[in-house]
């Protein structure tokens, strides 16, 4: 546990002055774009970072939309703490035919954010609140600003640790939004007993899942936590309908090292 909430809070909140300060160049192709959007059930402003596939303007084909969390660690080494996951870059070298809208984490709210229920130690459970602001706010301004495919299928939720978390319950929450995840070392331990009852209670899942984590992620709950989840929901699912997978890294650690390298297969299993 101690393990488990140094490396929580280094990743993302210790933005610290020397990093900040340090003269990184932007890495960010000329693809990714930002704009800032009100979320009232927030109470906030987001910053939102989209990108775009090349030909984009070019063309009027419509695209599928996958909503990321964590936007500063996706795009840009300027605006990342320990690396960023080069999503333009893989993207653009696989002439992906899809839409990324990043969005950025609250800072000191980040664990109320992306967490689903509160921790009796850690607090949070503002989840709720935070994917009806991707729901009713930016998937409708998202769906009118640029040409998206807006149905289930071609709707994606992506995240690692504690957006792992919220992503998994994003299929659950809204399965008639959501209709694919990827689940990076998901957090799960934050919300162990809740989210295994509510998946046991919940209808059979029809999202198509990629489960993600590494052997070496200094937490020993992880690889058990995700194999319950995933043993509960492929009982309530035809195996031959191939909806999940579950991919364990060896020597893969809880850092975005593990989840740029793993972005890739993710996405190519999803789509």
């Amino acid at each position: 546990m101690i393990q488990r909430l140094a490396l929580f809070f280094l990743v993302f909140f210790a933005f610290s002055t020397t990093f900040a300060q340090q003269a990184i160049l932007s890495t960010a192709s000329k693809q990714v774009a930002t704009f800032t959007i009100k979320a009232p059930q927030l109470n906030t402003d987001k910053k939102i970072w989209i990108y775009l596939p090349k030909k984009y303007d070019s063309s009027k084909k419509k695209y599928p939309v996958i909503y990321m969390h964590d936007a500063q660690n996706l795009f840009d080494a300027k605006t990342s703490y320990v690396g960023e996951w080069n999503i333009d870059e893989k993207l653009d070298s696989l002439n992906a035919q899809v839409i990324i809208v990043g969005i950025e984490h609250g800072n000191e709210k980040r664990i109320d954010e992306l967490t689903p229920f509160k921790n009796a130690k850690y607090s949070g459970g503002n989840a709720d609140n935070y994917l009806r602001f991707i729901v009713e706010t930016l998937k409708p301004e998202i769906d009118k600003k640029y040409r998206t495919k807006i149905n289930t299928r071609n709707t994606s939720i992506f995240g690692s640790s504690l957006g792992g978390l919220v992503s998994y319950f994003a299929v659950i929450k809204y399965p008639e939004i959501f209709g694919k995840a990827g689940v990076f070392s998901p957090s799960f331990w934050f919300n162990r007993k809740e989210i295994n009852e509510l998946t046991q209670k919940n209808p059979p899942l029809k999202a198509k899942i990629y489960f993600l984590c590494g052997d070496n992620e200094g937490d020993a709950d992880v690889i058990p936590d995700l194999n319950t989840i995933h043993n509960l929901i492929t009982a309530k699912r035809d195996a031959n309908l191939n909806l999940s997978k579950i991919r364990i890294v060896k020597g893969g650690q809880h850092n975005e090292k593990l989840w740029r390298d793993g972005f890739v297969k993710a996405y190519l299993w999803l789509f």
